[in-house]
């Protein structure tokens, strides 16, 4: 997400760190190039014209040429403005009124509604709602069927729509449904259609009146660019929308649509898909993907990931272990495990400070099956190898391969990076001892 914009926007600033005190002219030319990256990323003109004279207007002042660090002020001001672009602070879901209260998702085919209605229906169970999944595609074939499976693997409960029913009545006798059962959301899942027409957008208002939603959601497709804008823009004139869900944004590498459409219909994003589990649906931060975009991380997003994964008393045990320094193989097995609930592994690195910089790193994206592989090779040793690497010689090397399917190279590798990190954590353990360092719980 956004690799071409923070590559351009990095080769910019490297330039300007390049220089003592910045001239108003080669602020005005770094602007330039921001302009030009931000127009090839797909930002739509006007919001791109518009950015840019909020950052000229700050940049060629006495906040910037008249201090000690001109190119570090000026990726300040960058930072601040992108994060107001893209809506200050996080948006949250209106979820007030008498209950149930109703969620209704509206988009074009393909943009992903019905996978967002279930991600959005499991994200609002882990936090104590009940939520009420409603099918009201009556066009697409097997939407009603997909949406129903999908509560299921989601653990909630779906409406029992028909086909030969009008999505009227459907969202009439859910919303009568999901009040008599107790259930406090609504989410409908609306019809798409390839493009915008009459008909469907007077479908849409209807089940709008029938069930006035405290939240009209546009779940539209982040890698469309421009004409997801234009998309959005419409179906604000005619239905008034609340926010914005960004899907698909895990294979985007521009970005623009993110960019614009908060400032062009005035409306916040609220989610971003970013991937196809269930779990891949991120509250929208504008602060902390500014950062992402300019190279700086995502901290804050990656610890919270850890905590979702990580229960209090095994990030106690941890601790412990890194503090004593006895973190054995056995403990890098059972991380390994954690660490893969948490998600992709090249979205995680992404979030942290400085990675996208390093020409090392840059590209890298770890295979799933090399983690099986890792946690096969560890399975096939005994608990007295697990607790002690260090007596693992060539003839138990060997043997782990063989028990393992995998090559002796394999198991070299195993060894070689595991003491890498056991270095590392006893260099933690120190810094523990001396209250230096404590692990995220």
């Amino acid at each position: 997400m956004f690799e071409r914009l923070s590559d351009k926007l990095a080769q910019v600033f490297k330039r300007l760190k390049g220089r003592g005190k910045l001239t108003e002219a080669e602020v005005n030319e770094a602007l330039r190039e921001v302009r030009l990256a931000l127009l090839e990323a797909d930002v739509h003109y006007k919001v791109t014209k518009g950015f840019i004279e909020k950052v000229r207007e700050r940049a060629v002042g006495e906040e910037v040429m008249r201090s000690l660090t001109p190119a570090q002020q000026v990726i300040k001001i960058v930072h601040e403005e992108l994060t107001e672009l893209l809506g200050g602070e996080a948006p949250k879901l209106d979820l007030s009124g008498r209950p149930p209260v109703a969620i209704m998702l509206v988009g074009l085919q393909g943009s992903g509604k019905t996978t967002t209605a279930a991600k959005l229906a499991r994200r609002l169970k882990s936090q104590g709602r009940q939520p009420y999944l409603v099918p009201a595609d009556v066009q697409r074939p097997a939407a009603i069927e997909q949406l129903q499976r999908l509560a299921a693997d989601a653990g909630v409960d779906a409406h029992r729509s028909r086909p030969q029913q009008d999505p009227i009545t459907i969202a009439h006798d859910a919303m009568e449904a999901a009040y008599s059962a107790g259930y406090d959301t609504v989410i409908l899942d609306t019809a798409g259609r390839l493009h915008i027409d009459a008909p469907l957008m007077a479908e849409l208002k209807a089940v709008k009146e029938t069930t006035q939603p405290t939240e009209i959601l546009l779940v539209a497709d982040g890698m469309t660019g421009q004409d997801a804008v234009q998309v959005a823009q419409k179906f604000h004139d005619l239905l008034k929308l609340s926010g914005i869900i960004l899907t698909k944004m895990e294979g985007d590498a521009r970005g623009g649509a993110a960019l614009s459409m908060r400032a062009v219909i005035g409306r916040p994003i609220k989610f971003l898909g970013v991937g196809e589990k269930l779990d891949a649906l991120e509250v929208f931060h504008p602060d902390r993907l500014a950062s992402r975009i300019l190279g700086m991380g995502d901290v804050l997003s990656l610890i919270e990931k850890a905590q979702e994964s990580f229960d209090a008393e095994q990030m106690q045990a941890l601790e412990k272990k890194i503090r004593k320094e006895t973190f054995n193989l056995e403990d890098f097995r059972d991380q390994l495990r954690q660490i893969q609930k948490m998600g992709p592994m090249e979205q995680l690195l992404e979030m942290i400070p400085g990675f996208s910089k390093h020409k090392a790193l840059k590209g890298l994206k770890p295979d799933p099956k090399e983690l099986t592989k890792v946690e096969a090779i560890i399975n096939s040793m005994t608990p007295t190898e697990r607790a002690n690497y260090q007596i693992i010689n060539g003839s138990r090397r060997r043997r782990i391969a063989r028990g393992s399917g995998t090559s002796v190279e394999d198991v070299n590798r195993l060894l070689k990076n595991f003491a890498l990190t056991q270095k590392m954590m006893k260099q933690m353990g120190k810094l523990g001892k001396r209250g230096r360092f404590a692990l995220p719980g």
